[in-house]
């Protein structure tokens, strides 16, 4: 009995797909061995449809072409990667980073175009690229002023995602430095409640004030005040500074950075006062340039999140007015317990109290896309979550419209449009705000959550965000471009 129920069409059944998974892994791990010797060997960087592929499992690389079905409304198959990997490890190409997940659905849609030759499409696809001197001869030095909450997620992502040849982290300052306090930065980097644990080696080095992590070797150095610090005893020249400490705001503050030797630009991860640009990369950042621009800002991260979605509401639809409504997680400048706080309600305990507070993500959104100033008002709740934030646009729009029209809109731009690192198509009606953890891109579009009233004139749109990883790639994107250190790319 034993051996019929073996033989019965159902365990024929789970014994193939059994096999058919095992076989997809296995290619998986070939996969991954091409992706890493692309990207050591040739600095070619593979993402699928804008998610990270360097240092993720096999499964992992398997789950993602696979949920592309919800997305595109077909599975991807992984022996197509692997294919087109192998030929794209074969073309003259310099410094690049390239869409796998795009070029699948290609392949997918348009190879009897091509008769079925993976190598006549790979080299119709990147024509524009094949042959071309790399963008920059050069890596540039990071110096991480500041070691918060942003601060340890832009050095943990520049180590992880980094293979050395364009941003190259090289300093951390901070207040003090004693052999206890590299110690617990170390620490700090390891283990992290919220984002997990780093995917390498971080090692102390107190004797010689620094910290080594995946071979980069990190200094650690003391300093208050920004200007005097010699960044050239340390071998560090025309760095990039990244400001993480909102301690200065306006011009005249984070100026004093560029008094430091070793240091040309400064990057400052919070909104700015004054003249210095808040730029959202992707929407207006090609409104400066690396050339004439030495400080600027890398706004919030709610302004992140709701201002590439605004841009294209703005241009196809035109907004009236509209109001922001923020659902944001607690952050470090509240109180654990009720204490002391100089803005008001902020000072209840953040893990116990849903707490409405300011946000200044109205009139930055403005800044942003100038033809709505004064069109917006917004407001924020801070509610007992340790990270991702949700964002609700709900706008009065100049052309009537439909939810499916807004909806296409959006998937559009995540997929195709220009917006496609800021914009992310999401949709499941399951997920909540735990599942975006460690997303990204700077706003992701929960399109079964869509509303537009019977006349057409108002739309409800939410956006999840990763408030704090979400909003490290966007600081990164754009210290990428003010540092000229942009790869050719396929999106």
């Amino acid at each position: 009995m034993g051996n019929k129920n073996f033989n019965s069409k159902e365990s024929v059944v789970y014994e193939d797909s059994m096999k058919k998974w095992f076989d997809d892994e296995k290619t998986g791990f070939e996969f991954i061995d091409v992706l890493g010797k692309l990207f050591y060997d040739k600095s070619i960087e593979l993402i699928f449809f804008r998610t990270q592929l360097i240092d993720r499992s096999a499964s992992v690389i398997l789950f993602k072409h696979s949920y592309a079905k919800t997305i595109i409304g077909k599975k991807l198959r992984i022996q197509d990667s692997l294919m087109l990997a192998r030929v794209i490890s074969e073309l003259d190409l310099p410094h690049t980073k390239l869409d796998i997940g795009k070029l699948n659905l290609e392949w997918t849609e348009e190879k009897e175009k091509y008769n079925n030759d993976p190598k006549a499409f790979t080299t119709d696809k990147l024509k524009h690229i094949i042959g071309k001197p790399p963008k920059y001869d050069k890596p540039v030095d990071v110096v991480l002023f500041g070691f918060g909450r942003i601060g340890r997620l832009l050095l943990r992502e520049f180590i992880i995602q980094g293979n050395g040849t364009q941003l190259r982290p090289r300093a951390v300052v901070t207040r003090k430095v004693t052999p206890e306090d590299i110690a617990k930065r170390a620490s700090l980097i390891r283990h992290d409640s919220v984002h997990g644990p780093f995917r390498g080696n971080v090692i102390e080095d107190a004797e010689n004030k620094s910290i080594y992590m995946n071979g980069h070797i990190i200094k650690m150095i003391e300093g208050s005040n920004p200007e005097d610090i010699d960044y050239e005893a340390y071998g560090i020249y025309n760095a990039l500074l990244i400001d993480n400490t909102g301690v200065w705001r306006d011009r005249e503050g984070l100026g004093r950075h560029l008094k430091a030797k070793g240091i040309s630009k400064v990057l400052f991860t919070a909104p700015a006062k004054g003249d210095i640009p808040n730029i959202v990369y992707g929407v207006n950042h090609k409104n400066f340039t690396p050339d004439s621009d030495n400080i600027f800002s890398a706004a919030s991260c709610t302004t992140n999140a709701i201002v590439p979605a605004l841009s294209v509401i703005e241009n196809k639809l035109g907004i009236e007015k509209g109001h922001l409504e923020t659902i944001h997680a607690y952050t470090n400048d509240q109180n654990l317990l009720d204490n002391y706080h100089k803005k008001p309600r902020r000072g209840r305990a953040a893990a116990l109290n849903m707490v409405i507070t300011s946000t200044g993500a109205g009139s930055a959104a403005a800044k942003a896309i100038p033809s709505l100033k004064g069109k917006l008002t917004a407001n924020a709740v801070r509610v007992p979550t340790a990270n991702v934030s949700l964002a609700i646009l709900s706008l009065t729009v100049k052309k009537t419209t439909t939810k499916e029209e807004v909806v296409e809109l959006l998937r559009h731009e995540a997929l195709r449009g220009q917006l496609v690192e800021q914009i992310k198509f999401s949709a499941s009606n399951e997920l909540v705000s735990s599942d975006f953890i460690g997303d990204p891109i700077a706003g992701i579009f929960d399109s079964p959550s869509t509303q537009v009233s019977a006349d057409g004139k108002n739309i409800l749109i939410y956006l999840w965000y990763d408030n704090e990883f979400g909003y490290t790639m966007q600081a990164i994107r754009l210290a990428r471009y003010f540092a000229k250190v942009n790869r050719y790319t396929y999106y």
